[in-house]
């Protein structure tokens, strides 16, 4: 063959590989993660909710609803499960508001592990974080530290929705941190409205770039206190005088409509301290029926801000390339801290219940006890509970290369799967010289329809806070959510069968029962887990 052919040949063989590189480049898409505070499994419309959410349920059509999605029961562990790819112990926050020398309890995001910002941002990705921290007030645990490129984040687990009026005494004056530097809210912004400009303000700060971006939308709605403008309140007057018993059913029976929970499920208990519906004075019901009121304005607003950063990014021309993923943290929340002996007496001196000021800057409403059963109708329980109610969550994911369209799957998939999700859609390799891999694996094959199961039946997911602890494989979950933690006080349950974790199984089934006993024990040693004696309430 002539000489100049061959030459002519490899130039363009070249070329062309360069044309892929530069495809490749391009194809790498942007990263919008959005996470909801304190978010009920059966809050969402597409997840049976009477609370209209119209933004977010698109994206479930244009994408996939994962039925069992693990998360932590608290928020600032799932944080540092979700930013790490690793336990809360290994990276860091093995007991929520508490910092020591001791492994696995620093109290913040540790260098045992890279965070997904840190590793996203090396890699060339504008990284950005607008709403709620929770890792550590310091200076080396800020985001700006930790791989965020530009931050504007509540420091603390909750705030004012409206001001720097603090909802604990123990927290800072100077509870918020733009891009590393300590500043004070500005009264009268609204927390989702004014996350939600920050996060537009990022990316369009350098959207003319040729850089993707990863978009952290980390709202602190509806967490507590609930607050909220009336404009979204208001349309839910009247909708929750029917009480929490009777939308708990409701919700249960449309989860089964919807064949997101099994047709044979049967409706958990509830917890003791619960009061019936119909043991409420008519004043108790009024009070009661308006906190639901005010929570699903929160909801509604929560997904009206999720619509404008669709909005811009189809404005922008980025939707189209945008992975999106949309989550709660954990199960709704029962506190009631009002009332409570150690935070009640700071919140009386600085916040209302009266009626009237229900919703306002003033005031200090928490979800309760019943709605938050409402909240997580087919599970036991509610956030901070190790049970199915406090960890099982609502997730979505949607967007670029996300090929199963308006699927509900009911594969396992946990907080540990994300990052490994991210990394391998952003072409990312994960140091292999740290001492503790990734626990997780990636969902991209199985989000683009080439692949059907996420996780072997023998994958092991654990978790312990405080003694509350859980371990899940295959089918089984072994779980505590009794205090002090004792061995004995484990229960075994077929979680796939028994959603409501009915059925203690433990005795009927002693080989497995011993074999996730097996697995706790290696779990527990393998982070270094230290009970705490006597069990102590940590919030947020």
């Amino acid at each position: 063959m002539n000489f100049s052919i061959i030459r002519i040949f490899i130039l363009l063989f070249i070329f062309s590989c360069s044309d892929l590189d530069k495809d490749k480049k391009i194809k790498r898409p942007n990263i919008l993660l959005i996470v909801a505070d304190d978010l009920g499994y059966t809050d969402l419309g597409c997840f049976g909710s009477e609370i209209n959410t119209p933004n977010i349920d698109v994206l479930s059509r244009k994408g996939v609803i994962f039925s069992n999605f693990y998360t932590s029961p608290l928020c600032a562990p799932t944080r540092a499960m979700l930013l790490s790819g690793n336990s809360n112990h290994i990276a860091g926050m093995g007991i929520q508001g508490f910092k020591s020398e001791l492994f696995g309890y620093e109290g913040q995001l540790t260098d045992r592990i890279m965070t997904m910002p840190s590793l996203l941002q090396k890699s060339g990705y504008h990284t950005y974080i607008a709403g709620k921290w929770h890792l550590g007030s310091e200076v080396n645990s800020n985001p700006i530290n930790k791989g965020f490129e530009k931050s504007y984040v509540l420091l603390p687990g909750a705030g004012n929705h409206y001001s720097n009026r603090k909802v604990i005494k123990n927290y800072s004056d100077s509870s918020y941190s733009e891009n590393g530097k300590r500043i004070k809210w500005e009264d009268g912004n609204y927390s989702t409205d004014f996350y939600t400009d920050k996060i537009i303000e990022y990316i369009k700060g350098n959207k003319d770039k040729n850089k993707p971006f990863f978009a952290f939308a980390t709202y602190t709605s509806p967490h507590w206190p609930l607050q909220v403008n009336e404009k979204f309140s208001n349309k839910y007057r009247g909708i929750y005088d029917k009480g929490y018993d009777e939308l708990k059913m409701e919700r249960f029976n449309n989860l089964k409509r919807l064949k997101i929970i099994p047709s044979d499920a049967l409706i958990p208990e509830s917890h003791s301290r619960l009061t019936s519906w119909k043991d409420l004075s008519e004043q108790e019901k009024k009070i009661e029926s308006k906190k639901m009121e005010i929570y699903a304005g929160m909801v509604e607003n929560l997904d009206f801000n999720v619509g404008r950063i669709l909005h811009f990014l189809k404005e922008i021309n980025e939707y189209e390339n945008t992975l999106i993923i949309f989550m709660s943290d954990n199960g709704a929340a029962g506190e009631d801290f009002y009332n409570n002996p150690i935070y009640g007496p700071y919140l009386k001196k600085n916040f209302t219940v009266k009626y009237d000021d229900m919703g306002k800057e003033n005031s200090f409403i928490s979800l309760g006890t019943g709605w938050a059963e409402a909240s997580s109708a087919p599970f036991k329980y509610f956030k901070g509970f190790s049970t199915q109610g406090g960890i099982v969550s609502p997730i979505i994911m949607s967007g670029y290369g996300v090929n199963r369209k308006n699927e509900i799957s009911n594969d396992f998939v946990t907080l540990l799967d994300i990052a490994p999700t991210f990394y391998e859609f952003a072409s990312v390799n994960y140091p292999n010289q740290l001492e503790y891999p990734l626990l997780g694996v990636s969902l991209k094959k199985y989000l683009n329809g080439i692949e059907d199961q996420i996780h072997d039946d023998d994958y092991v997911f654990g978790f312990e806070h405080s003694g509350y602890a859980f371990i899940k494989k295959g089918n089984w979950k072994l779980v505590n959510y009794n205090s002090p933690f004792e061995i004995g006080n484990f229960k075994l349950y077929n979680v796939t069968t028994d959603i409501s974790e009915s059925r203690d199984l433990k005795i009927n089934q002693i080989e497995k029962y011993h074999e996730l006993l097996n697995e706790w024990k290696k779990f527990s040693n393998e982070n270094q887990i230290i009970i705490p004696t006597p069990y102590t309430d940590n919030i947020n």
